[in-house]
């Protein structure tokens, strides 16, 4: 609607450019990072990966003097707060769906998983609310109620525990995506790693008690649901607070009318909001460990003579360390 309202040059243009740029940017990382041996068999992806961050800034600074030489007269607050709205739109909409991306790698249940926490736990919230709120949670959206709060999470991390069990039964969701040299394609097969094996746990003595039993045998994963599930319930709705800030901010009640009675698409996922960002962060903080494929993906890129210091190098690691023996001297 504001596009529509004012004659501003190269405006729309511009703002799908930097769409454009952002996407290129965290997508050609994507491909140097998970296909580093498909793009050695080519010499334009060779020159793209090589080149790709200095190539992203040039796109950039392009479209950033396109703007400046865009303002006109008596439109200069307008046209800058247009560009950072855009610049704003492009980080919360393009990072997010980049780390999305970047967990689906690391297997689809990364995916499926925290999506699923937070519709049940907007479901639940909904429910319980609706039978048995009473409380009011927030200013911003009037209907919440901690009733629907508090049943909701506790319904959410129950659901989130039980269907990653159901999950990890499957080597497709848990497999991440790899490229074999040996049949050119990709696939997500693999030896199912540690958090998706059953291991038996103690019970903590306070518990024997009440439920009997002084060993259980679970899935890693699933304990990790319970983290996952923690976050979707009680700080996922605030993305969707953020949502009903907004819409008021600008006196609309839906983003859209895509949905009959539900508003745009963006209202059904404002509470995914920071999901696949926390995700994210919490693979790479408490799950993935150096992962030797990628390791030896990177060093297959690299000359031949950088290919044989690092050989030499780790080599004289494990001779020290006494994996290997060190070769007798020649007589």
């Amino acid at each position: 609607k504001v596009y529509r309202s004012y004659e501003l040059p190269w405006f729309r243009t511009l703002s799908w450019y930097f769409l454009l740029c952002v996407n290129y940017f965290f997508y050609g990382e994507t491909l140097a990072d998970y296909f580093a041996n498909y793009v050695q068999r080519e010499e334009l992806l060779q020159f793209l990966i090589r080149y790709h961050r200095f190539i992203s800034f040039a796109l950039y600074v392009l479209g950033f003097c396109m703007f400046v030489i865009s303002l006109v007269k008596k439109q200069y607050r307008l046209q800058f707060y247009m560009f950072g709205w855009t610049h704003v739109t492009l980080l919360i909409t393009v990072a997010q769906s980049h780390l999305v991306i970047q967990n689906l790698f690391d297997g689809t249940i990364w995916f499926l998983a925290p999506v699923s926490i937070v519709i049940c736990n907007d479901i639940m919230a909904y429910m319980f609310g609706f039978f048995f709120g009473r409380t009011p949670l927030i200013k911003l959206s009037p209907k919440k109620t901690w009733e629907g709060f508090i049943g909701g999470f506790i319904m959410t991390v129950i659901f989130a525990f039980a269907f990653s069990y159901i999950l990890v039964q499957f080597q497709y969701f848990v497999c991440p995506l790899e490229y074999h040299n040996e049949t050119n394609s990709f696939s997500a097969e693999c030896e199912p790693a540690e958090i998706f094996r059953l291991h038996t746990y103690s019970v903590p003595p306070f518990l024997q008690i009440l439920i009997g039993w002084e060993t259980v045998r679970l899935y890693p994963f699933q304990i990790h649901s319970i983290a996952l599930s923690t976050f979707g319930s009680l700080i996922g709705p605030f993305g969707g607070f953020f949502a009903s800030g907004f819409k008021r901010a600008f006196k609309i009640k839906d983003f859209a009318n895509t949905i009959p009675g539900h508003g745009g698409i963006m209202d059904r996922f404002d509470c995914q909001y920071l999901m696949a960002t926390f995700v994210h962060v919490y693979i790479t903080s408490f799950v993935r460990g150096p992962n030797p494929s990628k390791v030896l993906q990177q060093l297959l890129v690299l000359h031949p003579e950088q290919q044989l210091t690092i050989y030499k190098t780790l080599k004289a690691h494990l001779i020290d360390k006494g994996v290997l023996q060190a070769p007798l001297p020649d007589h």
